[in-house]
């Protein structure tokens, strides 16, 4: 199985592979949807990644949207992954501050020898 962002695909089974006609990919490409990978020799080649993304389009065309939606809908989707990222990135980041503080603050402590001692008179029985 080819990895999942080589382009490998010709365009006919691309689109059979997502269940479109090889002219509804070319309108894709041409509206900004799907950025298939080219040979030297100028032919179209897609990739899994582009398999995927394909079938997600026509999930959302088939949902009642058109292309100018699924072009929205598609930015807004990788904008909210990339936030995701950048999130998880900072969590990451407060957590390993959290423990740094708290390895600190255990390397300073010192322990404390408690000891009973009595206070003021002693008390009679």
């Amino acid at each position: 199985m080819p990895e999942y962002h080589q382009a490998v695909y010709v365009i006919s089974v691309a689109a059979e592979l997502a269940g479109v006609h090889p002219q509804t990919l070319r309108i894709y490409e041409r509206k900004g949807l799907v950025e298939p990978g080219r040979t030297t020799g100028g032919s179209r080649r897609y990739s899994e990644a582009d398999i995927a993304l394909l079938r997600r389009i026509q999930d959302l065309t088939n949902d009642g949207l058109n292309l100018a939606g699924v072009k929205r809908v598609l930015e807004l989707e990788a904008e909210v992954e990339a936030l995701r990222s950048e999130l998880e990135d900072h969590r990451a980041q407060v957590a390993d501050r959290v423990e740094s503080v708290h390895r600190k603050y255990r390397r300073d402590l010192v322990p404390l020898r408690q000891a009973v001692v009595p206070f003021g008179k002693p008390r009679r029985r």
